[in-house]
């Protein structure tokens, strides 16, 4: 990744239980949720996605109801979240980064 890219503790707990709980539904299932691909393209394109309010902007994971939030503070992107979509949508939002 980059030097001015990371995840808070928290987000990154909610990256492993998301991808453990795909990986016990079905075997590589977890692999594909493809953080890493989606994190690359918010390191190359970080401002594509709008900002919310609230300060933070949302890419949806492609093919599950996940997303990942993210801040950016000076010349860092932090990751706030990796998300579900219909579960309390706003647990996160008093992380800071």
């Amino acid at each position: 990744m980059s030097a001015g890219f990371e995840f808070l503790a928290e987000a990154s707990r909610d990256a492993e239980e998301a991808t453990i709980y795909y990986e016990g539904c079905v075997t590589g299932l977890g692999a594909r949720l493809e953080l890493e691909r989606v994190c690359t393209a918010i390191i190359r394109h970080p401002l594509l996605w709008r900002e919310r309010p609230g300060g933070y902007r949302r890419v949806n994971i492609p093919g599950f109801p996940y997303y990942v939030a993210y801040i950016i503070r000076d010349a860092r992107i932090v990751v706030t979240a990796v998300g579900h979509g219909s579960r309390h949508p706003d647990y996160w939002k008093q992380r800071k980064g």
